[in-house]
């Protein structure tokens, strides 16, 4: 049920269960399990339905996908499998045979035109191997697997390839088939997972950096593999991660026969400016394989169709030239730096592209979004120059960058038009064929292939204004990112763009290389290079494209060019050439002895350092470094703020580069610099080794290289620090204080004097009382009692200063006296022996009583004459010569009957001993006339007793033993008759002055305080701290069973006349604590980052070490778990010779039981009792907080918190520049500037504003409980509200970050957050009806917090008068938020379930469950209620799933009466509210005490 608490920041998910699972935990109140055996169940019957739910749910969601109409609702496999079928040719062609035939022999790489049929001859191959596979399965052989590998690219996302291949192999083979991708989380995969993947498929589809993880985790050994088929197999060369394969793993097997078969395929094996014969033998000999193509290129041209090439040659293209707009922004901002690179892209736009396009690629480059970008680029600049300059500098900087972006966004560009002094004649040249072959409506298709990517969208921009009605243009890009914000593509985008080329939608594509390879594209009429290839690969795969029957493939030259006529002469000679080297091979060549070049390539390409794990062979280079260091940041919970991705800026230091990787913010490693390098891939790499190695030393990566946690970085933190609330064990109870114990065995000479009185008396008159112990007693608080009429009165004490000797003769008779106290109220006779008494009573003289006690020597304010008496008379006992008078205000006592006791008035005139007993009096066991019912013998000794008969008779007052004053009395205790007639004789008349016995009736409910606040004060001694005597008493209390839960569902077994529980007390101490902490990590681990200050301070902090350090010093011992008992509240240490438990012998050890996480309460609350005794609410010193500082080291007992004062933390800080710091995301790079990201200080502010809030609220509303104070607290420190703190100071306006995510968050929620607050008319809680604010805007707000407390020297005023000023206008009304927490479902949910109905048996479970497509993992929750799932929700996240889930299970019960409730659920709670007041334990007018 804890679960349902409070809505509280998400945190990861366990198989089943939230982190807090152990925490709140609240029994079943009629069952009779243990709460771990409940939630056992529970937990079984959850992942019960969820096995039942799961497949319902996954098919569910495949239908709701595929039913989907529009293709952008579908995921990417969908809009795979709802393409038309990949089944390939089913009869080969006779090359086909032939290459076919040569693989199955020995490793080759197929060389043949794109649209050749490679792909055929690999099914071929992957059918012949499965045979093979059967057949040696059936021997006894190990099994193996195939593997098809694809690129892994920037320009051609992952996904695509891999599901489009998959697609193709799964129609046209008969067995299993699998696809993986690192997009779909299979880095997260354990080795029994992928075991089970290459024990149920055949042949696995992933690309290259998938097999080279499985390989380098030992997920799979290469000897496992039958064949590695390599797509696009001229990439293999350097550190591609098809080279890795061959060069770590591969060839690392020297068995031959046990290493896979190879199948290459490509287009050439040269892709680029090279020597044909030198990089086709080095491929050869990196892949092991030999190059084979078609014998007979007749047979090849005669199977697929090829293209007519054709020259378009355009006029000369005008030198490159200024436009209008270009010279006035050259002319305005020419001197700004960032903007040296448009100009130079403008100009050579002018001349490619024309005029128009020239213009308009400043929209790109200026666009809002850019804008931002480039403002950052200038801010670096500012601080990576030398020497100190004005800020004022920098924002004139920032100013001319948004004046430019201005004057373009305000540019009419016009449209374009097909004249040279709107497009190039090479745009123009392009519009003529496009005409051509787009004149009337067609079938037709076209790809324009350029060299960049604005390029592609200039001209897709300019066609689709002028190239007619039947041409549809599109285009198609790389998903890396751009430096152009407007120019960028998404895996989704690229499928879509080909869907519609496919169907038609768009017939006309302007694209980038990502065409030229990999993707399934269409066949072509017409391929345009509109920019030249530069290499023959490049050539001959565009060129693949154009393979529709009577297609063309354009190659468009500049007249008077020779270039470009060397350019396309170069490729169609090198495509000869290699073709010449490839048919020249002689069919039986074997491989000859590659050994030695192999060697030497191995030997070239060799660079870095490396780390091998001894313990498992697992080996870290610097290439692999790079994918380990992304698998754990993909294991890291994401948020919306910030994408789970390494940030690697590269900067130049002394000739050499220098990189920096910055991971995410809940990373436990933050950055790591690697070393200078000549190269950028280098020195990349190396930062991301370095911090590898660092994750390795802090054991955050395991034996294997893996993450030690997926996705579960939150409930690490907490794992194992919760503590169970239920009752667990029995602790012995201290029920006296150690100053009576301390004190006895000696006969004392002198003695201290605490006077004893009431403010407003008893209901009798009565006489002050003096508590007389061998040392004196400190002061004590006043506290109430409670009078048999309901009326309250204060216990007011006065500890003397001065002793007052007394002798041997004066101790015996305050011993008789103290002792006749026990004996004739109580009916306890007790051994006479001054050296064990603890303490003495006296009555004080009555003309001393008031004003003049301290100017009275000690020993004269007390009644030594009623003393005497005391001791001089056991009793008075009644005879015929007594006189009438005498009888009057006497105490009596029944000689038989120990708990009657009397107050007489007087003798009643007229009235005989026989008389009939008048109808007002109270009723004995024998009632037929006065006399009878005085008596309280039984029958026999009854028969046996004489009396006189002629006895007056008395009427009185019957003493009600209600011994707990402390408590208020119930409604039936103050109606009880108390008017008696009695004769004397049977009764004893005591010594004790009436005036005496009335204050001494009332001194059991005094010392059981009294000696409460003792042990309360040695408590405190224990932990050497000095806390007011009230408020250490009520750090100690726990009134009831549940007094952890701060009475959300009424109070358990409650205790009443305890005074004030610790639940107020550890609800500040444990703000306190969380502050301490927080500024001892943050002064004494200037190396940690936040990740590590979160876990160090939950290790102090955690129930868990605050339990074991009280058990350590025994606290427990101190606990108050008992209210007043008439059995135990008697001194220790004296022999009981009469009464109840006479007959036991030694001291009775006192157990109470207790819940762990009670005892680590009580400590929070002890210091938040330090804090509260000497904290001044309006004037803060640091020695006001020296106590509670004290308390906090004693209790985490933990050397990362060891002051002992508040000056210590000073003490042990370096205090650096911090206000810029505060300002600084930790997305912005380090190097940049030198200044670490605000998140230390954001540490440190969250927890001081903590405090002040939580002070605020708490010196404000002191009758309120903690959950009341808790909730609102949440609306004063919530990121929605300090979000808008920080957009009324202007802070966002100078965070420094390095995210066009976060830029577009804060100006959206900016304009939000103003316009709600224009349209408030003052209401000062307009921040709650927008949404949640993007994080770093809070963060900025704790920062600077922490940043002003540490540069003032620790000075808590500082962060008091931010509090004064910036926050505490917006809570004069706390009212206006009282439903602030309740607006979350699960809090809500939890106030409907307790409060309305009364049931307190439900929990949210969740847990993740696998998406359809492989994708983002949903997370399944439910609530249950009495053991039943009731309602459900999904989402990605757990938080969003419990919200949810919540939500449907309010409408099911909205509405909904008790009764219906309980018969629709079953649910038997019982109620365990406050008014079901506790059992007596004893009657209220029983047998004696």
């Amino acid at each position: 049920m804890g679960d349902l608490k409070r809505a509280e920041p998400e945190s990861g998910l366990d198989p089943v269960l939230d982190a807090s699972d152990s925490d709140d935990e609240v029994s079943n109140p009629n069952g009779v399990r243990t709460i771990s055996d409940r939630r056992r169940a529970q937990n079984a019957k959850f992942r019960s339905w969820l096995d039942r739910r799961m497949e319902t749910v996954i098919r569910e969601d495949a239908k709701q996908e595929m039913k989907a109409a529009d293709d952008e609702e579908l995921s990417i496999r969908n809009l795979m499998a709802k393409q038309e079928s990949h089944v390939i040719i089913s009869d080969p062609r006779e090359y086909q045979i032939e290459l076919f035939e040569r693989a199955k022999a020995q490793n080759i790489i197929a060389v043949l035109d794109t649209g050749s049929g490679k792909t055929l001859i690999a099914v071929l191959l992957l059918k012949y191997t499965i045979d093979q596979e059967l057949e040696n399965r059936g021997m006894g052989k190990q099994r193996r697997v195939s593997f098809f590998l694809l690129l892994t690219q920037d320009k051609v996302d992952s996904v695509t390839l891999v599901f489009q291949q998959f697609a193709v192999l799964e129609c046209n083979l008969d067995h299993k088939v699998e696809r993986f991708c690192g997009a779909m989380g299979v880095d997260l995969w354990t080795k029994d997972v992928w075991a089970k993947q290459f024990a149920e498929n055949e042949v696995i589809v992933c690309t290259a950096e998938v097999l080279v993880q499985c390989l380098m985790h030992s997920f799979i050994s290469i000897e496992q593999i039958n064949l590695l088929i390599f797509d696009e197999a001229h990439h293999a060369k350097k550190s591609h991660s098809y080279a890795r394969i061959i060069k770590d793993f591969y060839l690392a097997v020297t068995d031959l026969s046990k290493r896979p078969r190879i199948f290459g395929m490509t287009a050439s094996p040269v892709d680029a400016k090279v020597n044909v014969v030198q990089a086709a033998s080095e491929l050869e000999t990196l892949l092991h394989s030999q190059i084979c193509t078609t014998s007979d290129i007749s047979m090849l041209s005669k199977s697929v169709s090829r293209p007519a090439e054709e020259v378009a040659v355009y006029p000369p293209l005008k030198a490159p030239f200024e436009t209008p707009l270009h010279q006035e922004l050259k002319a305005r901002f020419g001197d700004v730096g960032v903007f040296q690179g448009h100009f130079l892209h403008s100009t050579e736009i002018s001349s490619e592209l024309g005029k128009w396009c020239s213009d308009y690629y400043w929209s790109f480059a200026l666009q809002e979004e850019q804008e931002r970008k480039v403002e950052r680029r200038v801010e670096r600049r500012f601080h990576d120059t030398e020497g100190c300059k004005p800020i004022a500098q920098l924002d004139a900087q920032i100013a001319r960058l948004k004046e430019a972006g201005l004057l373009v966004r305000n540019h009419s560009f016009g449209l374009p038009e097909r004249v040279l002094d709107s497009l190039s004649s090479k745009v123009l040249k392009l519009y003529d064929w496009l005409s051509l072959h787009f004149e009337r409506p067609s079938d037709a298709r076209c790809i324009v292939f350029v060299e960049k990517r604005h390029t592609a969208q200039l001209l897709e921009n300019v066609f689709s204004q002028i190239g007619g009605p039947n041409l549809r243009t599109g285009t198609l890009i790389g998903t890396s990112r751009s430096t152009l914000v407007g120019i960028k593509s998404s895996l989704r985008q690229q499928v879509m763009t080909l869907i519609k080329f496919r169907k038609g939608e768009l017939n006309c594509l302007f694209s980038t290389s990502i065409a030229e390879e990999g993707l399934d594209i269409p066949d072509c009429n017409l391929i345009v290079r509109f920019d030249l290839y530069k290499t023959m690969i490049q050539y001959i795969q565009s060129r693949g494209r154009a393979r529709h029957r009577n297609s063309k493939y354009l190659h468009m030259i500049e007249a008077q060019n020779p270039m470009h006529r060397q350019a396309l002469g170069e490729v169609q000679r090198s495509e000869n050439l290699m073709r010449q080297f490839c048919q020249s091979l002689p069919a039986d060549r074997l491989l000859r002895g590659n050994d030695d070049a192999l060697e030497r390539m191995l030997e070239k390409h060799r660079g870095g350092r490396t780390y091998t794990e001894a313990s498992t062979g697992a080996k870290l280079t610097y290439w692999s470094s790079l994918s380990v260091l992304s698998h754990f940041v993909g294991c890291l919970p994401q948020d919306a703020e910030s994408s789970a991705r390494a940030i690697y800026v590269i900067s130049r230091q002394a000739g050499k580069f220098l990189c920096e990787v910055i991971l995410p913010e809940n990373s436990p490693v933050r950055a790591a610099i690697g070393r200078p390098s000549t190269k950028k891939s280098m020195a990349k790499c190396s930062a991301a080794f370095e911090a590898c190695i660092l994750l390795r030393k802090g054991k955050y990566l395991d034996d294997y290289l893996l993450p030690i946690y997926t996705k579960q970085l939150p409930a690490m933190r907490n794992a194992l620090l919760a503590l169970n609330m239920k009752k667990s064990n029995m602790y012995t109870m201290r029920l006296k204080p150690s100053i009576w114990e301390s004190s006895q065995g000696l006969v004392p000479e002198e003695l201290f004097v605490l006077i004893l009185d009431l403010t407003d008396g008893l209901d009798r008159p009565h006489l002050p009382l003096a508590l007389l112990t061998r040392t004196r007693l400190p002061e004590f608080p006043w506290f109430p009692l409670y009078l048999d009429s309901g009326k309250k009165t204060m216990v007011r004490t006065s500890s003397l200063p001065r002793s007052f000797r007394v002798s041997s003769d004066r101790l015996d008779q305050l011993t008789a006296f103290t002792l006749r106290v026990f004996k004739d109220p109580f009916n306890k006779t007790y051994e006479h022996d001054r050296a064990k008494m603890s303490y003495w009573l006296a009555p004080l003289s009555a003309s001393q009583n008031g004003l003049r006690q301290e100017l009275t020597p000690v020993e004269e304010l007390i009644d030594w004459e009623t003393i005497r008496s005391v001791h001089d008379n056991e009793e008075f006992k009644w005879t015929k010569s007594m006189p009438n008078d005498f009888l009057t205000d006497k105490f009596l006592i029944d000689r038989w009957d120990g708990g009657r006791r009397f107050y007489s008035k007087g003798v009643v005139p007229g009235l005989k001993a026989l008389d009939p007993l008048p109808e007002d009096a109270t009723k004995n066991k024998y009632n037929d006339n006065i006399l009878d019912s005085t008596v309280s013998l039984w029958a026999k000794a009854r028969a046996k007793a004489t009396w006189d008969l002629e006895q007056p008779v008395l009427e009185a007052e019957k003493v009600l033993q209600r011994r707990n004053m402390l408590a208020e009395p119930e409604d039936k205790e103050t109606t009880l008759k108390t008017k008696s007639y009695l004769c004397p004789e049977p009764l004893k008349i005591s010594a004790l002055p009436t005036r005496i016995a009335t204050m001494c009736l009332a001194f059991p409910a005094i010392i059981h305080r009294l000696e409460s606040y003792l042990i309360a004060i040695e408590a405190c001694e224990a932990l050497d701290i000095k806390v007011r005597t009230d408020l250490a008493l009520e750090a100690i209390t726990k009134d009831a069973d549940n007094t952890e839960e701060h009475q959300e569902h009424g109070r358990i077994h409650f205790q009443r006349g305890m005074g004030k529980n610790y639940e107020r007390l550890e609800f500040m101490g444990d703000c306190f604590l969380k502050m301490a902490t927080s500024i001892s990590l943050f002064t004494q681990n200037p190396d940690n980052d936040e990740y590590e200050f979160h876990v160090k301070r939950m290790l102090m902090i955690c129930n868990q070490n605050l339990f074991d350090t009280a058990v350590k010093l025994k606290l427990y011992e101190y606990i108050r778990s008992m209210s007043f008992s008439r059995r135990t509240w008697y001194p220790e240490g004296l022999k009981l010779l009469e009464g109840k438990g006479a007959n036991k012998t030694g001291n009775e050890v006192f157990k109470h039981s207790l819940g762990d996480k009670t005892i680590a309460d009580v400590c929070e609350a002890l210091i938040g009792a330090a804090f509260l005794a000497h904290n001044k609410q309006d004037s803060w010193k640091p020695e006001d907080w020296d106590d509670a500082v004290k308390a906090v080291t004693n209790l985490v007992c933990s050397p990362d918190h060891d002051m002992h004062k508040w000056t210590d933390y000073l003490k042990v800080y370096k205090m650096p520049g911090l206000l810029r710091s505060a300002f600084v995301h930790p997305s912005y790079p380090f190097i940049w500037e030198k200044v670490p990201s605000y998140q230390r200080l954001e540490f440190l502010g969250d927890s001081l504003l903590d405090m002040a809030s939580i002070a605020h609220l708490f010196y404000r509303f002191p009758q309120k409980d903690p959950q009341w104070l808790t909730e609102h607290k949440m609306a004063m420190v919530s990121n929605k509200f300090l979000g808008a703190v920080c957009v009324r100071i202007g802070f966002h306006r100078h965070l420094r970050h390095n995210s066009s995510i976060i830029e577009y968050q804060i100006r959206e929620y900016v304009t939000e957050l103003q316009e709600a607050e224009r349209d408030s008319n003052g209401a000062r809680n307009y921040w709650t009806t927008v949404k949640a604010p993007p994080k770093c805007l809070p963060d900025i707000v704790e920062s600077y917090v922490g940043a002003i407390f540490v540069d003032s020297g620790f000075d808590y005023n500082e962060v008091q008068r931010f509090f004064d000023t910036h926050i505490k206008w917006f809570f004069d009304d706390m009212s206006i938020y009282d439903t602030f927490a309740n607006n979350h479902p699960t809090t809500h949910l939890h106030h409907i379930l307790t409060n309305h109905i009364g049931c307190r048996d439900y929990r949210i479970l969740a847990q993740e469950i696998p998406s359809v497509d492989g994708s983002v993992a949903q997370v399944i929750a439910g609530v249950m209620i009495h053991d039943e799932v009731a309602a459900e929700g999904r989402a990605k996240s757990g938080k969003n799933a419990k919200v949810k889930a919540s939500l449907v299970a309010l409408d099911l019960i909205k509405g909904m009466a008790p009764f219906e409730f309980r018969a629709k659920f079953g649910c038997d709670c019982k109620p365990s509210e406050e008014d079901e007041m506790e059992v007596l334990q004893e009657d209220l007018v029983g047998s004696a005490i």
